[in-house]
């Protein structure tokens, strides 16, 4: 889909700009953008590695082991069902903690593996469509509180604020509101579910 509006993007600014004799001015703004779309990426790819790295490590260190504890109480209510000692909670865990660091990027890969461990708790012939863990986790990934959102702070700072993290306030009550609706959303679905008899 957002192909699509990329295209269209695209498209509409060469008309109009072949139309209102500008597109010199067109041609210009692609170019510099571009150049300025890799500065900000080697900019932000710091960061990234930093943040990823640090949760190699964690993992390495078992120190992810001991966080899966401390968010035990919230992912055995969310992902009810799932065993306590499963690889896919110790991912959603990673994941969780990955999205309260506000790094989107290092959430993903998690994300995938943790999807990875609930496909192989699904029997042969509910393969083909999503489990009730597979769309609460996407639901909660999409969503996810962000405590430091490191990536936001980065763009607020290049692009020359004095304080980069007075978002944060606003953040945290958005990010809960868009998580708690999510999930509320996802238990409602789940029990008109279990009542269709799906």
């Amino acid at each position: 889909m957002m192909k699509w509006v990329f295209t269209g993007f695209i498209l509409l600014s060469l008309l109009f700009g072949a139309l209102f004799g500008r597109i010199g001015e067109v041609s210009n703004a692609a170019l510099s953008e571009c150049a300025n779309a890799v500065e900000l990426v080697l900019k932000l790819m710091g960061a990234m590695c930093l943040w990823s790295g640090l949760m190699k490590v964690a993992e390495e260190a078992k120190l992810t082991d001991q966080i899966s504890n401390l968010l035990r109480p919230i992912t055995k209510r969310v992902f009810k069902g799932l065993p306590k000692d499963s690889l896919a909670l110790k991912f959603i865990s990673m994941n969780i903690t990955a999205n309260l660091l506000g790094l989107g990027n290092a959430a993903t890969p998690l994300g995938i593996n943790a999807m990875t461990e609930l496909s192989k708790l699904q029997s042969p012939e509910e393969t083909q469509t999503a489990s009730n863990h597979m769309i609460t986790l996407v639901v909660l990934n999409t969503a996810s509180i962000q405590l430091i959102p490191t990536t936001i702070a980065m763009l607020r700072l290049e692009y020359g604020s004095q304080n980069p993290m007075e978002i944060l306030p606003a953040i945290l009550i958005s990010s809960f509101v868009s998580v708690c609706s999510g999930l509320l959303l996802c238990k409602l679905m789940e029990k008109r579910k279990r009542r269709l008899g799906r």
